[in-house]
């Protein structure tokens, strides 16, 4: 059985696709649900069940390097110039397989633990009241305010800066540092992009080395101590590792609440019957903020490769090809969801599938809930008059699907 070809409607370069790719996931999910795009060189995936169960096949993996060479799986060598990024990133969980994988979950788990996220709820409460407290204050004579900078970046750097122990004058370094790193994970990351994912990694790492060291030597109530000292069954972080883990809790962290925080505001604004139900009956605010991952998918696309020859819903999928698995349609997938183009504050059960599954499921969900969390309720309770001012503006980002712009007033 050959796999399908997808639609040309299927094209992330294409500006209009990635402001609604939405009809071209529903063509997809019934005619060919999972089909070979060309324009990415991927086999798509495009319904709920079938990413799911890709996602806990051990016959895929995020990365293959722990099985394979590049040459082994007929892929080209990675460009030189690009090792310093990739050497970074690789020595995180995201981007391993088991056994190290397994081993660096463990030791990440006993540092980065329930209770420690428990115990930033106050101060997180804290940054989201004062954020929107800043945020009235500027629109407070009517005029508008843009929402991303004001209140949805700010937000979740404050807070891995506060758990990673990055020092007040330090912070204003962590976010060029993600978005210039995150640009690497886009399908066709131009040269410059590149160049500036690499320098962003190799500052970002530098300085993570120093920080290390000086924790070391000076333990502080903090993560980056706690995963320095951290020890299970005699076996420790390595120094990149270390790096490599405070790298992924920025980037993974920051990007998906930013995401959820701008395209959750504008969803919520753009259906006021909702957001006036959420308003009259606060205790809906966790199902809001699942269906808001579920309905406003920052994350579209998450790959993995064929460890072995395989099979998805009982099509052959050879060894080496890569599974583009389509979270945003698994997010609205009907035979999963009832009336899934239907946004619902209320709506349960909403198995939405936005933090993954199986091993690589995200270890910062509960971060990113109470984030989200805390900023939609002070939205929501404080700022009556939220409205959109001007039409929202998406980035050119297809895989890390946010708003560039959302100018908003407040009264």
């Amino acid at each position: 059985m050959q796999v399908p070809a997808a639609p040309a409607a299927f094209d992330p370069t294409r500006r209009a696709f990635v402001v609604d790719p939405y009809p071209v996931y529903a063509e997809l999910r019934e005619s060919a649900p999972v089909a070979w795009a060309a324009q990415t060189g991927q086999v798509l995936v495009a319904r709920h069940e079938d990413i799911d169960a890709v996602l806990r096949d051990r016959r895929f993996g995020r990365s293959y390097l722990q099985v394979a060479t590049h040459a082994d799986m007929g892929r080209p060598d990675e460009p030189e110039e690009l090792a310093p990024f990739w050497d970074v990133v690789r020595d995180g969980m995201l981007d391993t397989e088991p056994p190290d994988h397994t081993r660096l979950r463990r030791l990440v788990s006993k540092a980065f633990t329930p209770a420690r996220v428990a115990a930033l709820r106050p101060k997180v409460e804290a940054i989201a009241a004062r954020l929107v407290d800043a945020l009235l204050d500027a629109g407070s004579d009517g005029s508008a305010v843009e929402l991303r900078s004001a209140v949805a970046e700010p937000l979740p750097v404050a807070v891995i800066a506060d758990l990673l122990g990055v020092p007040e004058s330090d912070r204003g370094l962590l976010l060029p540092w993600s978005h210039a790193m995150c640009r690497m994970y886009e399908l066709h990351p131009t040269v410059d992009d590149q160049r500036g994912a690499v320098q962003a990694a190799g500052e970002f790492a530098a300085y993570l080395r120093d920080l290390a060291a000086d924790r070391r030597l000076h333990p502080q109530d903090d993560l980056v101590t706690a995963l320095a000292e951290v020890v299970d069954e005699g076996e420790r972080l390595t120094e990149d590792e270390l790096v490599g883990t405070c790298v992924l809790l920025l980037n993974a962290g920051h990007e998906a609440t930013v995401g959820v925080t701008t395209n959750g505001t504008a969803t919520l604004l753009q259906h006021p019957d909702q957001l006036e139900r959420l308003r009259g009956d606060l205790a809906l605010l966790p199902t809001a903020v699942e269906e808001l991952l579920r309905y406003s998918t920052p994350l579209q696309l998450f790959s993995r490769w064929a460890l072995e020859d395989a099979d998805i819903a009982g099509i052959p999928v050879p060894r080496g090809t890569q599974a583009a698995l389509l979270f945003g349609s698994a997010n609205r997938d009907p035979a999963r969801f009832d009336d899934p183009e239907r946004f619902d504050v209320g709506r349960t059960p909403n198995p939405h599938i936005s933090f993954g599954a199986g091993i690589h499921y995200c270890l910062g969900a509960p971060l990113a809930r109470l984030e989200l969390g805390a900023i939609f309720s002070e939205l929501v309770q404080r700022v009556p008059g939220l409205a959109i001012a001007s039409e929202p503006v998406w980035g050119r980002g297809y895989i890390i699907r946010t708003l560039e712009g959302l100018s908003v007033t407040v009264r």
